[in-house]
C-alpha cells in the first residue's frame, strides 16, 4: 500500500480527467491521500475533494508565496476548518525566499507562518513545512516552537540539516526529485537519515519522477520514488512502501484514528 503524503489534486492540472484518475488509484496500489491547500480557495477546493472520497484527507493552509490572502477574517475562516474531522494538517505553510526578495514580504511570510504554527499547536495538529532559500530562518522557527511535530515536505537541504529534524521529531517527504541524476544531495540525506522519518509524496502536478520528468505528476508514480529509496537505503521497494505507509500513518495521526472509527 502507498500512502502519498502531499499532493495538489485540486490544480487545473486535472481538469480534465481528475475523478477517472483519482478513481483508479487503487489499482496502483494508493490507498490514502493528504491533499494540501495553498491559499484560502485551494484550501476550500482541497476540503471539497476530501468531502468527495473516502482515501482524500485535507490539509488547510497558506503557502508563503500565497500570504497576501490572509487577514484575520480569513485566518479565522482557515481556523474553523481545522474543526473537519477529515483535516489531518495544517498546510502547506512556511518561508520561501527563492521567488521572494522584498525583506518586507518576507517578513510577512514569517509573521503568517508563525501564526499558522500557533494554530497547528491550538488544534493539536501536525504541520507540512514548505522551505525554499530559507534553511537558516525556517530551522530556527521551528526549534522556538519545539512542541510540534510534522513534516518537512519536498526536502532539499543538505543531509546535515535533515538530521537535525530527525532529531527535533519531523519527517523528511520525499518526492520524484530523488529519481534525478542531479538530486545529490537529497540521495545523501535519504541514504543519512533512518527509514523511519522518510515518507513520499508527489507534489503532483508537480516534480514528476524519471522518465516522466517535466510532465504532469500524479500518485501512479509513486513507485519510482519507492524504487530509488530503495535502492539508496539496501531494501525491498516493499519494506520501503510499508515503512512509509505506516510513518505518514504516525505523521497524520487524526487519519489512522478516522480510519479505525469508519472500520468499527
Amino acid at each position: 500500500m502507498i500512502f502519498d503524503t502531499h499532493t495538489h489534486y485540486d490544480d487545473r492540472k486535472f481538469e480534465k480527467d481528475r475523478d477517472s484518475l483519482l478513481s483508479s488509484l487503487k489499482d496502483y496500489g494508493v490507498t490514502r491521500i493528504v491533499n494540501v491547500g495553498a491559499n484560502i480557495e485551494t484550501t476550500k477546493q482541497t476540503l471539497a475533494l476530501a468531502a468527495a472520497y473516502d482515501f482524500i484527507y485535507a490539509a488547510v493552509g497558506v503557502h508563503p508565496s500565497d500570504v497576501d490572502c490572509l487577514d484575520e477574517e480569513s485566518f479565522a475562516w482557515l481556523r474553523k476548518q481545522t474543526e473537519c474531522s477529515k483535516v489531518a494538517a495544517v498546510g502547506e505553510i512556511g518561508l520561501d525566499y527563492y521567488w521572494e526578495k522584498d525583506p518586507q514580504k518576507q517578513q510577512q511570510q514569517k509573521y503568517w507562518f508563525q501564526r499558522q504554527l500557533s494554530l497547528a499547536r491550538e488544534t493539536n495538529l501536525p504541520v507540512v513545512i514548505h522551505s525554499r532559500d530559507a534553511a537558516e530562518e525556517t530551522l530556527n522557527i521551528l526549534k522556538k516552537e519545539s512542541d510540534l511535530s510534522g513534516v518537512i515536505h519536498c526536502f532539499s537541504y543538505s543531509k546535515e540539516l535533515a538530521l537535525e529534524y530527525v532529531k527535533m521529531g519531523y519527517y523528511i517527504g520525499v518526492g520524484g526529485v530523488i529519481t534525478f541524476k542531479n538530486a545529490r544531495k537529497l540521495k545523501e540525506a535519504v541514504e543519512a537519515i533512518p527509514l523511519e522519518r522518510i515518507v513520499i509524496e508527489t507534489d503532483c502536478p508537480y516534480l514528476a519522477p524519471e522518465p516522466y520528468r517535466g510532465k504532469r505528476n500524479a500518485s501512479i508514480y509513486l513507485s519510482y520514488v519507492v524504487d530509488e529509496i530503495a535502492r539508496l537505503k539496501h531494501l525491498t521497494p516493499t519494506e520501503v512502501e510499508e515503512a512509509t505507509f505506516h510513518n505518514a500513518e504516525r505523521l497524520y495521526r487524526s487519519i489512522n484514528t478516522d480510519s479505525q472509527r469508519s472500520e468499527q
